[in-house]
């Protein structure tokens, strides 16, 4: 068990993954305070003309796919790095593993 162990924590592709992760989770930070951006220029459009500004409403779309990518990259669902490290639209077309079977 202790072997394993050792193994496990000499893995230079662990310790990338964690990097990676960890710049990530900054950054999908720093995507939620934008979001919350959107959501309140979105509401100030709704209330000033009546409806949703159509500019907002896809940088608000793309930007909520880019977090999705980062949440699977974060929870391991997916070993591909999101944007910057792979194409921006690239989430859409990701295929999420079956999760397993009880």
């Amino acid at each position: 068990m202790d072997e394993q162990i050792n193994y496990n924590l000499k893995q230079l592709s662990t310790w990338k993954r964690i990097f990676f992760m960890l710049v990530f989770a900054a950054i999908g930070a720093l995507i939620r305070m934008i979001l919350w951006a959107v959501i309140i220029l979105q509401v100030a459009s709704a209330l000033l003309t009546g409806k949703a500004n159509e500019n907002i409403l896809s940088f608000g779309r793309n930007l909520s796919i880019y977090s999705y990518h980062i949440l699977l990259f974060l929870t391991f669902n997916t070993e591909t790095l999101p944007f910057p490290f792979s194409p921006w639209n690239l989430t859409a077309d990701l295929e999420l593993p079956e999760p397993p079977q009880k």
